[in-house]
């Protein structure tokens, strides 16, 4: 059983940097990709950010110059620096990971409030 706990959450100041962290355990495997996704009430969940097994990154316009994705491959840790916090950024940011074999698993969440 794969299990993905996700910290780093809270509420700041527009401007201000939260990071993100993920973790996933429960066994020995392979991630192919690990994503953060946001999603706010009434809204289809979206995809902030995701990192390959090889570093590679990609980011939602939105994020673009501001976030920036980075993993641990012996831990299977992932992290989210997200700097420039805007009020539209705030979201419930989940943890997802593609694994090799077994599929994609998703985090509970962590709620992020951007507000003065």
């Amino acid at each position: 059983q794969v299990v993905l706990e996700e910290s780093g959450g809270g509420l700041v100041q527009p401007g201000e940097s939260l990071r993100l962290s993920c973790a996933a355990s429960g066994g020995t495997f392979s991630i192919i990709f690990m994503s953060w996704y946001r999603q706010v009430p009434g809204k289809q969940r979206e995809l902030v950010a995701r990192v390959g097994a090889d570093g590679t990154a990609n980011y939602a316009n939105s994020v673009r110059g501001r976030f920036a994705i980075s993993r641990d491959n012996t831990k299977n840790t992932m992290f989210l620096q997200m700097n420039s916090l805007k009020p539209e950024d705030t979201a419930v940011y989940y943890c997802n990971v593609l694994i090799v074999g077994r599929g994609q698993f998703w985090g509970q969440g962590t709620q992020v409030t951007v507000s003065s």
